[in-house]
This record gives structure tokens, C-alpha cells and sequence, in this order.
């Protein structure tokens, strides 16, 4: 069982920074081989559900989206089972409901667990 918890969404002006947080729990990670899985990090809207923004591996090498790519940093602390997710440069494009999850490799970043309850994160004057 994997537990989902993202958090640090807010309300923020344009070119200003929120950084989120994913942490992972839940049984599956009782197993210490499977902590610190690949994740990614996705943001839906009503136009689009659940586009992908950005991943880390287990080794911690990262991959952006061309929309975020140069304003977004993926990160994780492998001592707590947390990614992270530092956003600067905010654009009210940004604007979404973000999630994170852990995903299949070698796919287009299919995820694959359940979606958590995400964190809202609006760019707005």
C-alpha cells in the first residue's frame, strides 16, 4: 500500500517561487528496497488532466517538461522518502492542481498509484 501526501501549493504573483512537497508511506515501503522510487510530478486543469511537469529516478537524475524546463527543480531527500518540487519564475499558466506519483520506467511516465488529494497552487496578481 503507497500513500500519496503532496502539499506547499498557494496562492503566489507572478515570478514568484512555492516549492512542494511529495512524501511517500504506506506498508510498500516497509521493504527499504523500495523506498525512494521514481517519481514524477504531473498538474491537471480543466484542459488538461494531468499533464506531466517533471520526474526524478531513484538515483535522483531529472527529466522537465519544455513548458517548466529552466524554472522547475526536482529534487528528493532520500533520508525522509520526500521529493520535492521548486518552482520559480511562476507564470499564471502555472496555475493547476499539482500531483505527484510514482511512475512506470521506461514509459511516458505513466503513473502508478492512485491519485492523492494534489495541492492547488495559483499565479495571479
Amino acid at each position: 500500500q503507497v500513500q500519496i501526501a503532496e502539499s506547499g501549493g498557494g496562492l503566489v504573483q507572478p515570478g514568484g517561487s512555492l516549492r512542494l512537497s511529495c512524501v511517500l508511506s504506506g506498508s510498500y515501503f516497509s521493504n527499504p528496497a523500495q523506498l525512494n522510487p521514481a517519481v514524477a510530478w504531473y498538474r491537471q486543469t480543466p484542459e488538461k488532466p494531468h499533464e506531466w511537469v517533471a520526474a526524478i529516478t531513484r538515483t535522483g537524475s531529472t527529466d522537465y517538461g519544455d513548458p517548466v524546463k529552466g524554472r522547475f527543480t526536482v529534487s528528493r531527500d532520500f533520508a525522509k522518502n520526500t521529493v520535492y518540487l521548486q518552482m520559480n519564475n511562476l507564470k499564471p499558466e502555472d496555475t493547476a492542481v499539482y500531483y505527484c506519483n510514482r511512475y512506470y520506467v521506461g514509459g511516458a511516465y505513466s503513473p502508478v498509484d492512485p491519485w492523492g488529494r494534489g495541492t492547488q497552487v495559483t499565479v495571479s496578481p
